[in-house]
């Protein structure tokens, strides 16, 4: 009977260190299998968030593109008016032009006329 107890008692210590590498050997390849099932996920994770990155620059290059052919359609019209403007003020300057053209040729001949009568009215005296 000490035989077969003892023969018990190995065989159940045999037995739980065989099991016991067992687990130790089963967790160990799942614990690997389970860290790269973790950065697998973590890769497909930041593929998404640099899909979704992406999307979004797409979007705001877009949307940059917009404003700044709003922006040159803005610039375009200031241009037109700046050239209505200098077209308006040259007519402007040309009319002032004329007008003191005229002022002074007509002072002119008035200095030549009130000269000329002075020269006579000395002459006659």
């Amino acid at each position: 009977m000490k035989d077969e107890v003892l023969k018990r008692e190995e065989l159940i210590e045999i037995i739980k260190s065989l099991v016991a590498e067992q687990v130790e050997a089963y967790v160990r390849e799942h614990e690997i299998k389970a860290k790269e099932f973790s950065l697998l996920e973590r890769i497909i994770r930041v593929e998404e968030e640099l899909k979704a990155q992406r999307e979004i620059i797409a979007s705001l290059q877009r949307e940059m593109s917009a404003r700044f052919e709003a922006v040159d359609k803005r610039f375009e019209a200031m241009d037109k008016r700046f050239e209505s403007l200098q077209r308006e003020m040259d007519k402007r300057f040309e009319s002032v032009e004329k007008r003191l053209l005229f002022l002074q040729w007509f002072m002119a001949g008035g200095f030549t006329l009130i000269s000329v009568l002075i020269t006579i009215i000395n002459f006659l005296k």
